[in-house]
């Protein structure tokens, strides 16, 4: 049977893991759900989740634990026969327990950048408010100035990005994010990268995960009970 492989990844905004969730899949054909795609996906479909959700979202409100969980554990269920990365969930203590009760994660990884170096990142950061696309003034700019490189629809820069908001939400992300890091280290499968550059942290998550997966065993989609 085809080895299995289940990763999440976790840093404040900013960090760069929509980047290296992206080189992870790609390199290693991982099945990559982040939980921001899905959330505006079920939006845009006007599904009875994306309108559900979408009540939180317009009050810039986050989506609550018993929504999330609701939302993505259905939607890992039927990714049971594919190895796969999460990013942006278990955001939370509560999730990353719903979680363990669906399957044992193999990885977690933690990214842990300074804070000067996330403030820059975001200063320069526009997003594609429809699609989420991200892009930074900086290393990533669009073909056209403030318009996103496919639809050509303007792109925006959220209040909650700016220097002023910033230390408010990584003190947030560090407060949440804790209990569930402390979860992962004690079951012994995080593995934290401190740096200011993605392509200097890249080889070694990459190393990492060739080691991990050719030691993988074989079991299937390990099952837990509540």
């Amino acid at each position: 049977m085809a080895k299995l492989f289940r990763a999440a990844i976790m840093g404040p905004p900013g960090s760069g893991k929509g980047t290296i969730s992206k080189r992870i899949a790609d390199r290693f054909g991982l099945q990559y759900l982040s939980s921001g795609h899905f959330l505006r996906d079920c939006m845009a479909a006007n599904t009875e989740a994306g309108v559900m959700v979408r009540t939180y979202v317009e009050r810039s409100m986050l989506v609550p634990d018993h929504v999330m969980t609701r939302l993505m554990l259905p939607r890992l269920e039927q990714l049971m026969g594919h190895s796969w990365l999460l990013d942006g969930f278990p955001r939370t203590l509560s999730q990353a327990q719903a979680l363990n009760n669906l399957c044992q994660l193999d990885l977690v990884i933690s990214l842990n950048i300074p804070y000067e170096t996330l403030r820059e990142r975001l200063s320069d950061r526009w997003i594609h408010p429809a699609s989420g696309r991200v892009y930074n003034m900086g290393f990533n700019p669009p073909q056209v100035k403030g318009k996103d490189d496919i639809t050509g629809e303007p792109l925006i820069q959220h209040d909650d990005d700016k220097p002023e908001a910033l230390m408010s939400r990584l003190r947030h992300y560090k407060d949440v994010a804790k209990p569930v890091i402390d979860l992962y280290k004690s079951q012994g499968i995080l593995h934290s990268f401190s740096g200011t550059e993605t392509d200097r942290i890249w080889p070694y998550i990459n190393s990492l995960l060739n080691t991990k997966m050719h030691t993988q065993p074989s079991d299937a989609f390990q099952t837990r009970t509540p």
